[in-house]
């Protein structure tokens, strides 16, 4: 299993979603990325396009706003 971190911090929503849409096709099974944002809708937008695509996602808030969203290829 790998760990890849993206920072979308300062970009607007869905950009981050299409980024990491990019990046988890790249991705093996099992392998972990780390969405950084500061945008409260990436939390909400990434979790509800996990749920409709079977990506089992965690959203953490580390401070004043930043989150870094978990999400597992499946």
């Amino acid at each position: 299993m790998k760990v890849k971190e993206l920072d979308c911090l300062y970009e607007a929503c869905p950009v981050p979603l299409i980024k990491a849409i990019r990046e988890l096709k790249t991705m093996k099974s099992g392998d972990i990325l780390i969405l950084k944002s500061d945008q409260s809708c990436v939390g909400v937008i990434v979790e509800e396009w996990g749920e409709q695509n079977n990506y089992p996602v965690k959203v953490v808030e580390i401070e004043n706003g930043d989150l870094e969203v978990y999400i597992q290829k499946p």
